[in-house]
């Protein structure tokens, strides 16, 4: 309900435009008995703030207002008009300045979300009858909170479905990043035929897609090319799993010469190889074509690196720890290999990733004896790529020496590998991607 002898145009040098006229027809069509919660009204609001071009403080500006109004409840043929003054305003609004308390006001009157209805002189005041009522009043208007209440409902419910789809992508993804990188993992320590640290590369590519500012869409592509070669690597580990039961049910019973069961290989398809009909002499020559990767057997190579290697007392890595997986997990180790300072710097060798541990080690202040004990039982691979988890937990670990010589020890037993530190490294960093 329009009280007679309010404006329609704004006060002083405030222009009309085209969109406040629409709001106030909009506030004048509203039934006059329609009723809504305030409160309810303002949260769906706040959800729609992006969507309707509202900053954090024109919401904490609106809520100040709505303090005004007495009613918990808004009804189209009351009153609407709240007219408190810039000082209380700026109160009520966690005491922003004037200047910051006038911008927002603006905002909201061109978002539509309140009407201005200026007094002659532009203060804000009201005018009471006899018996003491409000008769007349000068200020801002509610009415169009009443009157658009179902479309700030509906974007709300918009935003809070697309939260909802957000959310489902990234969990979406951190799980298939979970799988990949425990099944390669997995496959690397039970030394399974296969370009294990080629999938991880190809592993690596698909997250590198990822940014903070991907949207949904570019989120959805991602989870699903995730999830899709999560399951090509789940399949391949599933092959070696039914060779191994076909082996053992073989060494059970080695009279039945005859196999009832179709050739897995007829049901597992491979990474995208086609397969040949004929049969394979074992299970390890069958994954290694299945992964289009398969390598020679190089035994008499391997024996005389490895002599090589015990006679110059330098470790090769472990097959079950590569390179890319550890700089993902220790990023901080670059900070210590000269050169690698650059985005566009090339990835690191083992050279000089170990070059940079002994660096490391030293200033972790890690004793040369604490270090000769775990190169001595670990190697220096792995005992190198504990050093940069150590330096990367930083303050987590008080004492590094202690920390490494407790490792090793339960290495001497049998009871440690640097794995699952690996994964728990990634796994934090997915933690951070997810909460970000």
């Amino acid at each position: 309900m329009t009280q007679q002898g309010l404006a329609t145009t704004p006060f002083g040098r405030r222009t009309l435009s085209l969109g406040l006229i629409a709001t106030q027809q909009q506030a004048r069509a509203v039934q006059p008995e329609k009723t809504v919660h305030k409160w309810k009204i303002f949260q769906a609001i706040t959800e729609a703030k992006d969507k309707l071009g509202l900053p954090d403080r024109a919401i904490a500006v609106l809520s100040a207002l709505l303090s005004f109004h007495q009613e918990t409840t808004l009804t189209a043929g009351d009153p609407l008009i709240v007219f408190p003054s810039n000082e209380k305003l700026c109160a009520r609004a966690h005491g922003i300045a004037p200047a910051t308390l006038r911008r927002h006001l603006a905002a909201l009157v061109e978002a539509g979300i309140v009407i201005r209805r200026d007094s002659p002189n532009g203060k804000r005041y009201a005018r009471r009858g006899m018996d003491g009522e409000v008769s007349l009043a000068f200020g801002f208007e509610l009415t169009p909170l009443v009157a658009r209440a179902e479309e700030f409902e509906a974007l709300a419910a918009e935003v809070q479905a697309e939260r909802r789809a957000l959310r489902l992508a990234r969990e979406r993804i951190t799980l298939a990043r979970r799988d990949i990188t425990k099944m390669i993992l997995l496959g690397m320590e039970e030394a399974l035929p296969g370009d294990w640290q080629g999938l991880h590369g190809q592993y690596l590519a698909l997250i590198g897609r990822l940014r903070r500012s991907s949207d949904l869409s570019e989120l959805g592509a991602i989870a699903t090319d995730l999830e899709g070669f999560s399951a090509e690597i789940l399949k391949h580990l599933e092959l070696f799993t039914n060779s191994r039961d076909s082996s053992a049910n073989e060494s059970h019973s080695e009279h039945h010469k005859q196999n009832s069961k179709p050739d897995p290989r007829e049901s597992e398809p491979a990474f995208g190889k086609d397969r040949s009909d004929e049969r394979q002499p074992d299970s390890e020559t069958r994954g290694a074509e299945i992964l289009g990767s398969a390598q020679p057997r190089q035994g008499r190579e391997e024996e005389a690196r490895e002599a090589e290697e015990a006679a110059t007392g330098t470790s090769r890595p472990s097959p079950g720890t590569p390179l890319p997986m550890v700089i993902e997990a220790c990023p901080d180790i670059l900070d210590y290999i000269p050169g690698r300072e650059g985005q566009g710097a090339s990835p690191p060798n083992w050279a000089e990733f170990l070059k940079a541990a002994e660096l490391v080690r030293a200033m972790l202040g890690i004793s040369p004896d604490a270090w000769r004990d775990a190169v001595q039982t670990m190697g220096q691979a792995d005992a190198s790529i504990l050093v940069a988890a150590i330096l990367q937990k930083g303050d987590e670990v008080r004492f590094p020496g202690g920390y490494l010589r407790a490792l090793t020890e339960k290495k001497r037993d049998g009871q440690f590998s640097v794995g699952p530190i690996l994964m728990a490294l990634i796994g934090t960093k997915l933690k951070a991607m997810k909460g970000g």
